[in-house]
């Protein structure tokens, strides 16, 4: 079990169900139009992604660079994302 921390592969089967569930929302909404638009679904996803992906740079001890584009693009996803749910007036 260690192993699979180690190696950052609990990371890569996180991001798997995350973008299994990316995957079903979208079928959900195309087969019965109800649920969340897929466009309204990019943003907190790919920022949920960004974090695995900084998570598993930190596990692999990899150069803090990669860990801060992670947490960069986490960044810009969350913001994009609430750009689009900002009401508008």
């Amino acid at each position: 079990m260690s192993e699979l921390f180690a190696s950052g592969r609990i990371i890569d089967l996180i991001v798997g169900l995350l973008l299994a569930e990316g995957a079903g929302l979208v079928l959900y909404h195309r087969r019965t139009g109800r649920g969340i638009p897929p466009r309204q679904l990019v943003g907190f996803l790919s920022s949920g992604v960004f974090l695995m992906l900084a998570l598993r740079a930190a596990l692999t001890n990899v150069h803090w660079l990669w860990i801060w584009l992670a947490l960069l693009g986490a960044l810009i996803s969350h913001l994009a994302d609430l750009a689009l749910r900002w009401p508008r007036d």
